[in-house]
Formats: structure tokens, C-alpha cells, sequence
């Protein structure tokens, strides 16, 4: 039987903390002084309020979570969130619509990016702040911060672990997993602080550069400007978020390794060196077309160009400084394949990882051996090791349902009058949690014209390519409620 009284437990303490949040944001707003304080206010009262009644009336819940309370959690809290999340935009006016608040909540906690906004520098400071923060809490994943608080109740986190960290294997860095949250936790925030220090260091203030850092350590990509990163000119500004970009859509255990002096590790993973090979590879292609077909007037602006949009859209960050879709067509083809490679297992960044990328590789290299040599055992390797038939089965399901989805998707929003450009570009960018698509989601516009249930159906999408999908199908599962 399925302990719900534990699972209104966890997510009244998580409300709780939305509302602490909500506060902080506040804090910013009185800085301000600007309209916006007293809606942070009302917003934190409510969750506060909500969530201390339903820790208080479940706090006697039996201490235990199994894999399916786990599931629920973490597929209830980015939800419930949301909800919540919505109503400084909402209470104060700056997005009248609640179907374009919670567009823009979910957008933000899944760290998808894509956004419904026309004129982002006429919103106060602390809708903005509200709007990153929300970003950077998505990132690291609410339920690995909450994790840290489980101990406090007597209960295990494993389970909450498994079903919210992305990639097919998750990895701790310490037999208990509350310590494995926090350290994960401290790595983030260090990360955070020192990006904000170099952007501040550069042509950002102080308010940019916290905001950017909460969205490029996220990879979620929302940006204090209309015109995102471009509003930057200066080259130092876009390396330093080209660097962190980069740090964020890799494995945070080899940030880890790499922080206690064991660099080896991190050269040594299998799924880095690809990641790392990849994305200096695309780059040099993207550079040289865009240099040679005289889309940019010097090599330095063509290695910086290039480099920036691929890492932005290989993490799934979404940041932009220039429109890819007016690059040489072959570019465009490119930069919508980088869409669905997406960052390392264990990173901040959305996609199908690299790593499923690299065993379905793999793997359909080693079936051609295995037909030409069929008596041979020719296992999938991955970091020297034998990977087990149950995650190669797995990874292959993944990404046949993936695609499944990214299909029957599009259908559903050409039935909408879009093309097939907007289609395709809608769905693989909020399915991948990226932010800009193609067509009339591309970079240089936004999702302001989808209607109503486009967007509700979108915020589906970014739901369940934040949660690596079978966290969620598993849900509609009959079997998954029978005791």
C-alpha cells in the first residue's frame, strides 16, 4: 500500500521551503524598492502556511519510502511547485495569463528556458530574481536539496535518488546518500559563486551576474535581457559562460574527483572524453562554415560564435548570442541535432544524455560483429567495464519512446496550425528541456503565440524530459498502483 501520508509529509516540507525562497526573492524586492514585495509576501504566506499544515497533520506518517512513494514525489513535487511557484507572476501582474505563468514556472523549475515573455527588462528586479532562482533550484534537482532534510525524519532518500537523478545509472559519492546530496549541493553552489564573481568582473553588475549564474550553472538559460547573452558584447563575459555551460553539462561527480586533485578521473571517464571530443569537433565545423561562407567577419568570432551556440544547445542551456537559423542551412541541421544529444548523466543539463548516445553506438556496432561472428560473446564496454544487457534494454527503450513521443507530439501541435519547422522545433526543445527551437519558437522569438493548450501540453513535455520520461509513464501504469 502506498504511504500517502509520508508523501504529503515530504511535500509540505517542500512547500515550506518554496515559501523561504519566496522570501528571499522578497528581500530582493525591498532592495529594490519596487511594486512586487508585498505579492513575494502574500506568495510565501500561502506556501508556508499550506505546507506547515500538511507536514503538521502527517508528521506521525510511518517513516518509510518505497520505490513507488518515490516516483509520486518526484513527479508531484516539479508539479505542486509550479503551481505554487506561478503566483508571484501571477498575483503581481507581470504575467497576467495563469496559463502563461505556469508556462513560465515550469519553463523555469524544469530548467527548460523557453519562455512567454515579450519585454523581459520592464519586469522589476525581484521577478527577475524569482525567475533565476526558481532555475538554479531546478537544477540541482529539489529532491537532492531535499534529500539533505530526510535524514531528520529517520527516512532514506535512495529511492527519491534513483527516480529524480538523470541518467540510466546514478551515482553516489558516498555510502550515505544524504552526504552524497550535500556534497553535490556544495559543488553547485561554489560553482554559482565563483561564476558570479567572474561576471561581475566583466561588463555584468552585480544583479546580472548572480542572475546569469543561477541560469547557466542550471543550464536553464533564462536571462535578465531580451536578447539573452547577446545583450553581452564583450568576448570575456560569453567565455566565462561558454566554461561554466560547459562544467554544468558534465557529470558533477568528475567535478567532484576534479576538486580533490584527482584530474585523472575526470580524463579518464568514458562519457567526458566523448562529451569533450564532441563538442571541440561540432565547433570547429560550425566555426569554419561560418567563417568560410562569410556569416562573421573574423576567426575569432566564428570560434566564439560557434563554440557558444554549440555548448549552449549540447547542455541544453538555451542561452543564444547569435540566430543559428539564419546560419549556412547545413548549421541549422546541426545545431536541431544538438537538441537531442543533450549533456552527461549526473549533469544539470536535459537531452538524452551522451551517454545513452554512446552505448546505442556501441551497442549497433557490436550487433554487426555479433552477426558476422555469431558465436562470439562481444559484450558493450563502457569505462572498461561489461555494461549488463538490462541497461543496454533499457537505454534502447529510452530512446524509442523518446522518439515515440517527440512523433505523436509533433502531430498533436501541427493539428494547431504550425508548421513543421515550429513543430518539431517546439517539441524537441521543451521535450529536451532546451528553451530555443526552430521556426517560430527559435531563438530570436519565443513561445508568446502558442495557444492555451499548447502550452499546457508543452509543460507536459518539458515535465517529463526533466524526469527522463519513465518516471512519469510509470504513473500511468495500471500496474503501478496495484498493491
Amino acid at each position: 500500500m502506498i504511504n500517502g501520508r509520508m508523501v504529503l509529509l515530504i511535500m509540505g516540507l517542500l512547500l515550506v521551503v518554496e515559501g523561504a525562497f519566496m522570501l528571499l526573492s522578497s528581500v530582493v524586492a525591498a532592495i529594490y524598492g519596487e511594486y512586487d514585495l508585498p505579492y513575494f509576501l502574500w506568495s510565501a504566506l500561502i506556501c508556508i502556511s499550506i505546507g506547515g499544515v500538511l507536514s503538521a497533520t502527517n508528521y506521525k506518517a510511518e517513516k518509510n519510502l518505497g520505490k513507488r512513494e518515490g516516483y509520486i514525489i518526484v513527479s508531484m513535487v516539479w508539479v505542486v511547485f509550479s503551481f505554487f511557484g506561478l503566483l508571484p507572476f501571477y498575483l503581481s501582474g507581470a504575467i497576467p495569463s495563469f496559463t502563461d505563468a505556469f508556462f513560465e514556472t515550469m519553463s523555469g523549475f524544469t530548467t527548460t528556458g523557453s519562455s512567454i515573455l515579450n519585454d523581459i527588462e520592464a519586469l522589476p528586479h525581484g521577478i527577475l530574481f524569482w525567475r533565476s532562482l526558481i532555475q538554479w533550484l531546478g537544477g540541482m534537482g529539489i529532491i537532492v536539496f531535499s534529500l539533505a532534510i530526510l535524514p531528520l525524519l529517520g527516512v532514506g532518500g535512495m529511492q527519491l535518488f534513483v527516480a529524480e537523478v538523470p541518467g540510466p545509472v546514478a551515482e553516489k559519492l558516498s555510502p550515505r546518500i544524504a552526504d552524497t546530496a550535500k556534497r553535490l549541493w556544495v559543488i553547485y553552489v561554489l560553482y554559482t559563486v565563483v561564476e558570479t564573481l567572474l561576471l561581475w568582473v566583466g561588463e555584468m553588475n552585480l544583479f546580472d551576474a548572480i542572475c546569469h549564474s543561477f541560469t547557466t550553472m542550471a543550464t536553464g538559460g533564462y536571462s535578465t535581457k531580451q536578447a539573452s547573452v547577446a545583450a553581452y558584447t564583450s568576448p570575456y563575459t560569453q567565455y566565462i559562460i561558454i566554461i561554466f555551460m560547459f562544467i554544468a553539462g558534465a557529470n558533477f561527480t568528475l567535478s567532484y574527483n576534479a576538486l580533490h586533485g584527482r584530474v585523472r578521473k575526470v580524463f579518464k571517464d568514458e562519457e567526458f572524453r566523448y562529451y569533450f571530443g564532441f563538442v571541440i569537433l561540432v565547433s570547429v565545423l560550425v566555426a569554419g562554415v561560418l567563417y568560410f561562407s562569410g556569416d562573421v567577419n573574423n576567426v575569432e568570432q566564428a570560434v566564439r560564435d560557434a563554440l557558444f551556440q554549440v555548448v549552449s544547445l549540447i547542455t541544453t542551456t538555451g542561452y543564444a548570442t547569435a540566430d543559428y537559423l539564419v546560419w549556412f542551412p547545413t548549421l541549422s541541421i546541426i545545431m536541431f541535432m544538438l537538441m537531442f544529444i543533450g549533456g552527461s548523466a549526473g549533469s544539470t543539463g536535459g537531452g538524452i544524455k551522451v551517454v545513452r548516445i554512446v552505448l546505442l553506438l556501441k551497442n549497433a556496432y557490436f550487433e554487426l560483429k555479433r552477426l558476422i561472428h555469431p558465436n562470439a560473446v562481444i559484450p558493450v564496454r563502457f569505462n572498461s567495464k561489461a555494461v549488463s544487457p538490462t541497461i543496454i534494454t533499457n537505454v534502447l527503450a529510452f530512446i524509442v519512446i523518446y522518439m515515440l513521443i517527440v512523433g505523436v507530439s509533433m502531430i498533436i501541435m501541427s493539428f494547431m496550425g504550425y508548421d513543421l519547422n515550429t513543430s518539431l522545433g517546439a517539441v524537441a526543445t521543451c521535450i529536451g528541456n532546451i528553451g530555443p527551437g526552430l521556426g517560430e519558437v527559435g531563438p530570436a522569438a519565443n513561445f508568446a503565440h502558442i495557444p492555451d493548450f499548447g502550452k499546457w501540453f508543452l509543460s507536459f513535455l518539458m515535465l517529463i524530459g526533466r524526469l527522463e520520461i519513465f518516471t512519469v509513464v510509470l504513473l500511468f501504469s495500471p500496474h503501478f498502483w496495484k498493491n
